[in-house]
């Protein structure tokens, strides 16, 4: 499978395709309010677009924060899972942040926990509900 990730800013032409595999993901599949998923600061962010063979399948963003850089809306196609994209697709935006040498944290579903957990994220803190669904502050700690 031929690879490419594509990094964009919302006004750039992979904002559809982004905003159309979030909504798959997160309003279809998982029952988020889309006024939840849709919350106005993707214009502050930097997007992110995972091809497979050239087939969108994944995206994620990140932004900077008052607590640092902060890595949102990871979402791959439910056909997609399970083969590494994700991984690629962290792995990607961990290269472009770890360099800013901010605190890297995000809200994990308790569903990715082990996923983040692979990649260096450890656990802060206690469950919380967001989106109804149940969520762990993870963080990224420095030199990991």
């Amino acid at each position: 499978m031929n690879l490419s990730i594509l990094r964009f800013d919302f006004t750039q032409e992979g904002t559809p395709t982004a905003l159309q595999i979030r909504h798959e993901v997160f309003v279809v599949e998982q029952q988020v309010p889309e006024a939840l998923e849709y919350d106005g600061l993707d214009p502050q962010c930097l997007h992110y677009l995972l091809l497979a063979d050239e087939k969108p399948v994944a995206t994620a963003r990140w932004r900077e924060t008052e607590k640092g850089i902060k890595l949102e809306r990871f979402a791959v196609l439910q056909e997609f899972r399970s083969m590494g994209l994700g991984g690629r697709l962290l792995d990607e935006v961990l290269a472009d942040v770890i360099p800013l040498g901010k605190r890297i944290y995000l809200h994990s579903q308790d569903t990715a926990v082990a996923f983040y957990e692979r990649h260096g994220f450890v656990c802060r803190g206690n469950p919380f509900l967001e989106a109804g669904i149940l969520h762990y502050v993870m963080e990224r700690p420095v030199g990991c």
